[in-house]
């Protein structure tokens, strides 16, 4: 996909003109965005038109990757990279009098996701058009994401994330494919014409669900795939007549249900309101999605009953589980099908990705709610348990407690893992150590009855928007050595294992690593007016935050390090900088206070001009992937501390692997088959295994006071929680934290992740750190050794093994 300079130059010209009434050096700068945006985007649309008509030609195959979330970053670098365009346009621009990196600066994170999951979806729509495969993305048109995080006197502050405020140049909006969505009402039954029962919803509430379209531009290979997301509007925008009898709420009531629809991603379900909207959320983004899915095959084709050989669809998560029974109604309601045969097309095409064995995302509807807000779609759900019930009692005669661990409806709750399981045909973990817990603990019973539905596929990221884009000066250097072949094929990467050890080259790495500190370091002297140096340790931790992923191990640490500095300032320690990015969900009051804590002692420790420069903690605020870029090519350490057997794969753990930075970890989720791959020497492994987590938490023989009692050092840090230490105005403020180490409340067990236990052979592992890293030359080997060998964590692999045993796609070639 070749563009041409003189073209591409004319297009931004015009497009100021056209945009602003204006000449190309009067733009302010969201202008010159905004136009530059809508240039590339004139030279794309031919070839995303081109992708499709070959989609039409070849009757191909294609998923719908079904997804709450799809966190996809800035589009601008991105497209650019993929178009392999970006010395034209940076040329061209530069031409202009503008700059493509402060042109890249103006354009805001989409926020369409917050955390691994919704990154996952974005990689893997990048690797499904780069390897040709037919795709479309569907999710939601959020207005203002999660929240835009600010942190004030220390605290998370949520604020809109109006990312959509000057408009996406790159979507499309495609109002001619709008379809009804209906909540509430009733369900009437009436005979038709040959004897058969139809099931009609009458007087339901209803929104339209547009659909706007957002390009997905694989490299170099002029596929550009659809990431479909939709927007709400009132089906009749205005009721006149309750507004003229003075009932002004009803007169404005759809307009509304659609706004709220859409507005945040992951509304806070702390109340009832925020649970039934959450549920609102997902059927309505999951049956415009299948609706307009149906319909597109049927443009083709005119035999439903084998929809499965042309559609896929992929859940990715618990959230668009519903998938199953809109699937089902609309092949029962609309298209009359019997329930064998509609059965039998739903169960050939939906298939379940499993992210998780927290029971919190095994999501769990009241069974009130359900019903009343999706009547017919729970008449169909509660028709599909009764006939798997059956199923497990003719499996298991007489063996209730069968029942009660898998039934769909139970305890008056609609358990939603146990619908896509029942109904799917492929049921994957993403990362083996996850499969093996799923399958021989969480989900056993099911495993038990359908093995054949189980599988692994580890995840994995994108190479060209974590390393080529994220990180260009690595990345040019890794082409000068060992050519580009890697940017489409990450295997390749391990070509650099035989430089690892050449002193003059790992000279040239560190200095690239150097460079990438410097400029991380400057983004944190004007984001949070800290000095930090980049010859510290970069020692980093950003993630969603969540009591598991353990940021709290990590700062108490920080915090007793600070205790042996302040009763020894000559202790020979190398320089250390902790950098820490996270969100919490707005109503996670405890994951918002340890965001406290960690500014707090931030505070303290950044202010204290005894200890030099020897230790500085940053909390790097709306943490988000433009910013993880400059994070991910500038770590040295990268902490992916999660408790044993909680993770189910992460992908931040690659993202730094392929940017060189050594792991320290648990053997949990994917670092398990990180650590196979770089080999134990080059990363820092520590705490209990999954199994003796997992045995633990069934035998209940862990008393964390014993730790506490024992141990001066955990006793001083967890006391300085409570005692004022890092909190003079409120001595309290942090006693939530303390209890929740100490003491078994409410069901929930004391030191539930573990952090006491694991705190020695945490410090352990930093200790061996710190003596790594004074080996310049160990520390070079390591690092190379890790990029080299991080070929297996392409998302390219997991596309690949998603499409071989689960998709059945074929690829496409789109003439240029």
């Amino acid at each position: 996909m070749e563009i041409k300079r003189e073209e591409f130059k004319e297009n931004v010209i015009n497009y100021a003109k056209v945009l602003y009434r204006k000449s190309i050096e009067e733009v302010t700068p969201q202008q010159a965005f905004q136009t530059v945006a809508f240039a590339l985007k004139d030279i794309l649309v031919d070839h995303w038109m081109a992708t499709h008509q070959e989609f039409e030609k070849q009757d191909v195959k294609t998923v719908y990757y079904l997804s709450m979330e799809f966190l996809m970053g800035r589009a601008l670098g991105n497209i650019v990279i993929n178009l392999c365009a970006n010395q034209v346009v940076k040329e061209v621009l530069e031409e202009l009098g503008l700059d493509l990196n402060a042109i890249e600066d103006q354009e805001p994170d989409a926020a369409l996701g917050n955390g691994g999951l919704g990154r996952l979806a974005a990689c893997f729509l990048d690797s499904l058009s780069t390897l040709g495969y037919p795709a479309y993305g569907c999710g939601i048109r959020y207005k203002y994401g999660m929240f835009k995080q600010s942190i004030e006197n220390g605290f998370q502050v949520e604020k809109p994330d109006n990312w959509l405020k000057e408009g996406n140049p790159f979507e499309i909006k495609r109002a001619e494919y709008a379809v009804e969505v209906k909540f509430g009402g009733y369900v009437s039954v009436h005979r038709d014409e040959n004897g058969r029962d139809r099931y009609v919803q009458e007087n339901y509430q209803s929104v339209l669900a547009i659909p706007y379209d957002l390009p997905i531009v694989g490299y170099g290979n002029g596929v550009v795939n659809t990431l479909r997301i939709w927007d709400a509007e009132a089906v009749n925008t205005f009721n006149l007549d309750s507004f003229d009898k003075g009932d002004y709420q009803k007169a404005v009531e759809q307009q509304n249900l659609a706004r709220t629809i859409c507005e945040v991603l992951y509304p806070n379900d702390n109340h009832y309101a925020g649970k039934e909207l959450r549920l609102k959320q997902q059927y309505f983004f999951v049956s415009a999605s299948i609706q307009r899915a149906v319909a597109k095959y049927l443009e083709q084709h005119d035999n439903i009953h084998l929809l499965y050989e042309k559609v896929c669809f992929q859940m990715n998560d618990t959230h668009p589980t519903v998938t199953v029974a809109e699937l089902m109604r609309i092949l029962l309601d609309d298209f009359g099908l019997t329930w064998e045969e509609a059965w039998a097309i739903t169960n050939k095409t939906c298939a379940y990705t499993n992210h998780t064995i927290m029971s919190e995302a095994l999501e769990k509807w009241p069974l009130e709610l359900f019903s009343r807000l999706l009547p017919r779609i729970y008449q169909i759900v509660e028709e599909i348990n009764r006939r798997f019930v059956k199923e497990i009692q003719a499996r298991y005669p007489g063996d209730n407690k069968k029942v009660e661990k898998m039934a769909i409806i139970y305890d008056n709750q609609v358990k939603m893992a146990h619908l896509a399981i029942a109904a799917s045909f492929s049921v994957n973990g993403v990362a083996r150590l996850h499969t093996q817990i799923l399958m021989h603990q969480e989900l056993r019973d099911f495993y038990e009855m359908m093995p054949e539905k189980f599988n692994n596929k580890t995840n994995g990221i994108t190479q060209r928007r974590f390393l080529l884009h994220g990180n260009p000066l690595l990345a040019s250097w890794v082409t000068k050595k060992i050519g580009s072949d890697w940017i489409t094929n990450l295997p390749h990467i391990k070509e650099l294992a035989v430089y690892a050890e050449d002193p003059k080259l790992q000279t040239e790495y560190m200095n690239i690593k150097h460079q990438n500190k410097v400029r991380l370091a400057q983004y944190i002297k004007e984001h949070n007016h800290i000095e930090v140096n980049p010859d510290s340790i970069f020692d980093v931790q950003v993630k969603r935050l969540h009591e598991y992923k353990r940021q709290l191990l990590n700062i108490l640490h920080v915090m007793h390090l600070y205790n042996k500095l302040k009763s020894n300032p000559e202790l020979d320690v190398i320089p250390r900088t902790y950098i820490f990015g996270a969100k919490a969900s707005a109503g996670y009051q405890r994951a918002k206070a340890i965001i406290k804590l960690i500014n707090n002692v931030a505070n303290v420790i950044n202010n204290d001009q005894a200890i030099g420069n020897k230790l500085k903690v940053v909390f790097i605020e709306n943490y988000r992937v433009s910013n993880a870029e400059l994070i991910f090519a500038a770590a040295d350490v990268s902490e992916q501390i999660s408790t044993a057997s909680k993770e189910a794969s992460g992908t931040g753990n690659m993202k730094f692997m392929l940017n060189g930075a050594l792991t320290l970890g648990t053997m949990d989720g994917a670092n398990v088959e990180i650590v196979e791959e770089v080999g134990e020497d080059n990363a820092f492994i520590f705490g209990l295994s999954s199994d003796e987590v997992i045995a633990y938490e069934h035998n209940g023989q862990y008393n964390p006071k014993d730790i506490y009692n024992n141990d001066n050092d955990i006793r001083t840090v967890l006391d300085q929680l409570v005692n004022g230490y890092y909190s003079p105005e409120n001595h309290e403020l942090f006693r939530e934290i303390y209890n929740s180490l100490l003491e078994t409340r409410g069901g929930e067990r004391a030191d539930q992740y573990f952090i006491l236990k694991d705190f020695r052979s945490y410090e352990a592992a930093q200790q061996k750190v710190e003596a790594a890293y004074r080996d310049r030359a160990r520390w070079a080997k390591a690092s190379m050794l890790n990029v080299a060998h991080c070929g297996k964590f392409s998302s390219d692999r997991t596309i690949e093994e998603y499409v071989k045993d689960i998709w059945h796609l074929e690829k496409i070639e789109v003439n240029e």
